[in-house]
């Protein structure tokens, strides 16, 4: 269960990101993720086309403490995408990334989502237990295969990008 955010310690704020938002998460986003070269996965485009379903969390001073970037499937509107969250490495551990989460879920239950998926590395061993721990499980079957021993689909993201 997440900590009612009044228990953090900070006056933390959720707000919808807007395209104005894009150099400032593109300062960070690499450093968020631990070196890993991820400012291509966030052009511009998401904060212009999916703002409405999409969260960035700051403290009291308007610092950024973290985001999530989603939607809702076009084709199944059943279902909604995480294609994107991140929390500030400095603030992990504080409840962050579950408050976005949570977020996002009842911002989607609103709108009649039943189902939401979320896209992890599968080495990223971190990522794999926050998700299990919120409740996301492993889709295992037809196309995947083990890699860094979890199930995933070879090639998600283009030829060598599991």
């Amino acid at each position: 269960m997440v900590r009612p955010l009044s228990q953090l310690g900070r006056d933390w704020t959720f707000r919808r990101p807007g395209e104005d938002d894009h150099r400032r998460l593109s300062a960070i986003i690499d450093e968020w993720w631990g070196g890993l070269r991820m400012r291509q996965a966030l052009p511009r485009l998401w904060l212009r086309h999916f703002s409405g379903t999409s969260w960035l969390m700051e403290d009291g001073d308007g610092r950024l403490t973290g985001f999530l970037i989603g939607f809702i499937s076009p084709d199944d509107p059943g279902t909604a995408c995480i294609h994107l969250a991140a929390a500030d490495p400095n603030r992990r551990r504080q409840g962050v990334g579950r408050a976005l989460y949570d977020r996002f879920a009842r911002d989607m239950a609103s709108r009649g989502v039943r189902r939401i998926e979320a896209i992890t590395w599968p080495g990223n061993r971190v990522s794999v237990r926050f998700h299990a721990a919120l409740g996301f499980q492993i889709e295992d079957g037809p196309g995947t295969r083990p890699i860094h021993g979890t199930p995933a689909f070879p090639d998600y993201d283009g030829d060598g990008e599991d």
